[in-house]
């Protein structure tokens, strides 16, 4: 006796393909890598605001009838600020550095993982030119920019960049964050350490709004340095060469007295009085924190 066979309907056939053709792509999208350098910056768009003077106490530079000066303002790449060379058939991109300011992403990124390596490049500016080499990885970027103390960046969470203290927090015009570390005592500051308790930092939490990382991983002088930077929902992750440096939870922002959560926005990179490269950047969506780091925020 022969057995029947049901057979679906081709519109049933049609959808359940459908289904799972999107979900196959919808997991290849998630892990897939996007690079965020190009020679023409096509994913990015800068702003310059000031040449500043050693002197500068937060205000508004003047000229020499003690009028405000203008800032430099958006999309204007004065002295070549930003520049895209080669290495190997692989973009990198300098930043001058003389003119405080920053190149930050068009698009806005949630629930992501990035990557990039930084290497120092050979000039500082005033008012650094006696100071460590300084830059910075501004993540949840929002708003305009030149709101900051150097009137350069937008409200955002900084993953520092500079010589001997990659991974640092700062946080930026208004920002706020919860991080693993010892609570600062006098003139000290707070230092991030994955056996502490969270403590908040920040706008709004009666701290200063600086981190000093676990500990230095940054590379040789003259060598690329490898940061990462995962942030899923109101946490986030600094990692310096492989290394996890600092932990952060309940990213948000002060309006007013009002506390407000921030987990998107724009990537900026800073200009900050020292010359510095930037390659192999690339980022990926996540659904959630990688499983290997789970365990940092219970």
């Amino acid at each position: 006796m022969r057995t029947k066979t049901k057979t679906l309907p081709v519109s049933h056939l049609a959808a359940s393909a459908l289904v799972l053709l999107l979900a196959m792509s919808s997991c290849h999208q998630e892990n897939e890598w996007t690079p965020l350098l190009d020679r023409d910056l096509s994913r990015w768009e800068m702003y310059l605001g000031y040449r500043h003077s050693p002197d500068y106490k937060g205000e508004v530079p003047r000229d020499e009838k003690g009028e405000p000066v203008q800032p430099v303002g958006y999309n204007k790449n004065v002295d070549s600020a930003f520049t895209v060379s080669e290495e190997h058939g692989e973009p990198v991109l300098r930043i001058r550095g003389e003119i405080y300011g920053c190149v930050f992403t068009r698009q806005e990124f949630e629930n992501y993982d990035l990557k990039l390596k930084v290497k120092w490049g050979e000039r500082k500016w005033v008012p650094r030119t006696d100071k460590l080499n300084d830059s910075g990885l501004l993540y949840h970027s929002i708003g305009e920019c030149g709101v900051d103390y150097w009137r350069a960046w937008m409200l955002s969470h900084e993953f520092q960049i500079m010589e001997g203290h990659m991974g640092d927090y700062w946080n930026i015009a208004g920002s706020a964050m919860d991080i693993r570390a010892f609570i600062p005592e006098g003139k000290m500051c707070a230092v991030a350490s994955d056996k502490q308790p969270f403590i908040a930092v920040g706008t709004g939490t009666g701290r200063d709004g600086f981190c000093l990382r676990s500990e230095d991983r940054e590379s040789p002088k003259g060598e690329w340095t490898e940061l990462e930077l995962i942030c899923f929902g109101d946490k986030s992750l600094h990692i310096v060469n492989g290394h996890v440096v600092m932990i952060l939870r309940n990213s948000r922002y002060m309006d007013g007295v009002k506390s407000i959560p921030l987990s998107k926005g724009k990537i900026q990179l800073q200009s900050e009085a020292t010359e510095v490269f930037y390659k192999v950047m690339k980022i990926r969506s996540i659904r959630a924190m990688p499983d290997e780091y789970s365990s940092c925020f219970r």
